[in-house]
């Protein structure tokens, strides 16, 4: 057994498999013997970079950084080396990280971890085809995290971007597993060190840590990616337009939300919307009023539908808003509603996070369970579909535009 700095509660689960033919691609084209970029560090157990330039400064929660550690355990760290293999619950005190998997990594057995900076804003870490403690390689995972400079929206502003290939085992043996499962399963997410600011991924300390190479909070199309923004030293927390809140979890049903809020406070989500979508309150208070953008390639506003629970349908009008204006309720408020006539030639791209950012507000405080679920419409005529492939973004003179 190793000597552990930091011990958390026991999770047992069972095992969880992974659909190969549903992995995403990792970046790959660094040079160095597997395309991932340099070697970081020789084969080891708990062992970690030097400390290593970033190619651009960070903002991580008020604290500026252009140095870090790769670590074997499957995660960067900003204020030193970190050998600690069994993870411990955000959050962690004074141990600014990063962890697209932090467990017991152990490349005794094969695999690696690398790092490339292909241009002066992207740093790219990848642990390929790594086993776990002790020298198992039996089960690999191969998974990988990027920081994108963002400096067109503020000095240190930058994205985390994670993805997952392949993801087979969650525990090493020092961590109570057997053959790579079981015991005190892996932690994905960050933490700014600071006991405030920290976000798990779903599915960190359970066997379902293996389901992260089969969803997202991108898009359906895209399992196994999952990126935040880190924006003026902070995470999207919807406290604006610029950092609005992303979902939890991209699923078949539609976009999953989990926050809590106060009482008049706005919440900015982006569901993500190609012509409109719906907005389904689980749990928690009503809806009181919402917020829409106005977007310069549709400016006739949108049409509001209620929910008719006698025929589960939104049938019922209950008003059109302008791009820019404030919706707002009855007093009571909406566990659901629907918003229609998005113009397809304004040509929102689904995928997309910036596309249709939404501020709400809420009835009362407390925590929210919600979702959204998009609303499509036929690909435009020709002319403009052309244009959109062409990334342009514009809407034909000669097209037609198409309302629901």
């Amino acid at each position: 057994m190793k000597n552990s700095w930091l011990l958390s509660s026991m999770f047992l689960a069972g095992a969880i498999t992974f659909d190969a033919a549903h992995a995403i691609e990792l970046r790959n084209g660094f040079g160095g013997p597997t395309g991932y970029g340099d070697l970081s560090q020789l084969p080891n157990d708990d062992e970690s970079s030097s400390q290593l330039n970033l190619p651009f400064t960070v903002n991580f929660f008020g604290h500026n950084y252009s140095t870090f550690w790769a670590n074997n355990n499957g995660n960067i760290t900003f204020g030193g080396p970190v050998p600690t293999y069994t993870p411990d619950p955000f959050p962690v005190s004074g141990q600014p990280m990063i962890a697209p998997f932090w467990a017991d990594v152990d490349t005794r057995g094969g695999g690696g971890v690398y790092t490339a900076s292909p241009n002066p804003n992207t740093l790219v870490t990848t642990w390929n085809n790594v086993g776990y403690f002790d020298q198992r390689h039996d089960k690999v995972n191969d998974f990988q995290m990027t920081l994108l400079n963002r400096p067109n929206t503020g000095a240190g502003n930058f994205d985390i971007e994670f993805r997952y290939k392949q993801l087979q085992w969650t525990t090493g043996e020092a961590s109570g597993g057997s053959g790579g499962l079981g015991g005190i399963p892996a932690q994905a997410g960050y933490d700014a060190g600071d006991n405030t600011h920290f976000f798990a991924l779903p599915g960190s300390f359970s066997s379902s840590v293996l389901q992260l190479a089969n969803t997202s909070n991108v898009g359906q199309d895209t399992p196994g990616l999952w990126t935040m923004a880190i924006r003026n030293g902070k995470i999207s927390d919807g406290s604006s337009p610029d950092t609005p809140l992303l979902p939890n979890i991209v699923q078949a049903d539609g976009w999953h939300f989990n926050f809590n809020i106060q009482l008049n406070q706005r919440i900015y989500i982006d569901p993500l919307v190609a012509t409109g979508y719906d907005f389904v309150v689980n749990s928690g208070p009503n809806i009181e009023s919402a917020l829409f953008p106005l977007l310069a390639a549709d400016t006739n506003g949108y049409d509001i539908f209620g929910f008719d629970s006698s025929n589960n349908t939104y049938d019922i009008s209950l008003g059109h808003v302008n791009g820019g204006d404030v919706f707002s309720f009855d007093a009571a408020g909406v566990s659901r509603f629907e918003l229609r006539g998005i113009d397809t030639g304004a040509g929102l791209d689904p995928s997309n996070t910036q596309a249709f950012v939404t501020g709400l507000t809420f009835v009362t405080g407390g925590d929210v369970s919600m979702m959204q679920t998009p609303l499509t419409a036929p690909i435009p005529e020709p002319e403009t579909y052309a244009l959109l492939l062409a990334g342009l973004g514009l809407i034909s003179a000669v097209a037609r535009r198409t309302r629901l």
